[in-house]
């Protein structure tokens, strides 16, 4: 059976290739694999890791040891344990979160989750779950980009997808223009833990996914229902991270 299917896959690959060829998910261009993006797209995009903030991500000059901190988690501690963006925010990372959100392409989700891969260091039957989006907000666009990329992701073992997990139960306006205060003040209140989960959340690991991480109000906000409700330790998993002076 196995030898029957990857002959057809050899035999339709090339016809589906030539039909509908895989693009880069930046520009649109013709690429050898699916998920892949074109030299040009590939060297604007800036990869984020160690070393950085242990909790927020925030990149770091110099290596300061796997646990040093940035001045505002040391100031202001987040609700989440740790946070890991796969790329910073810029030209080509925005157009990808656009063409996922507003653009019909779902299949931009299995390539985001291709780059969050390598961040993974999760125990065990963690659970993973989107940052949800309100119903309303839903019924206009159709679908959450959030929960399209936790159910990608979630197909990597140990991983447990909860897509219902949190529920956004106010309505809140676009963020985008508003400073860190008014963010914070924007969301709290706006989510909870879905009823039918709260007994399976007790001491339990939590992946949260969101395509892009900007002041962290969401985040947190998330985060410390989370932790109400019981969760043990809570990850953030994010494509972008907006970093000062990595704009473009």
């Amino acid at each position: 059976m196995a030898e029957a299917l990857a002959l057809a896959r050899a035999v339709i690959r090339p016809v589906l290739d030539f039909a509908l060829p895989p693009r880069c998910p930046g520009c649109g261009s013709v690429t050898e694999e699916p998920h892949r993006f074109c030299l040009a797209c590939w060297s604007q995009l800036v990869f984020l890791g160690e070393p950085c903030c242990a909790r927020c991500a925030l990149p770091f000059e110099y290596d300061s040891g796997p646990d040093a901190l940035c001045g505002a988690c040391h100031a202001d501690p987040p609700a989440f344990d740790r946070l890991r963006a796969a790329v910073a925010y810029g030209e080509i990372p925005r157009k990808v979160a656009l063409k996922l959100k507003y653009g019909g392409r779902p299949g931009v989700a299995e390539t985001i989750a291709r780059f969050l891969q390598r961040h993974l260091d999760s125990a065990p039957e963690t659970i993973v779950a989107p940052v949800p989006l309100h119903r309303w907000r839903i019924w206009r666009r159709g679908y959450n980009q959030a929960a399209l990329i936790a159910s990608a992701l979630a197909r990597r073992p140990a991983l447990e997808p909860r897509l219902d997990l949190i529920e956004r139960v106010k309505a809140t306006p676009p963020l985008k223009g508003m400073g860190p205060k008014e963010r914070r003040d924007a969301v709290r209140g706006a989510f909870r833990i879905a009823s039918a989960h709260k007994a399976v959340l007790r001491d339990r690991a939590v992946l949260l996914i969101d395509d892009v991480y900007t002041s962290g109000a969401t985040a947190n906000a998330c985060a410390k229902v989370l932790k109400r409700a019981g969760a043990g330790r809570g990850e953030v998993l994010t494509w972008a991270r907006v970093v000062k002076g990595r704009s473009d």
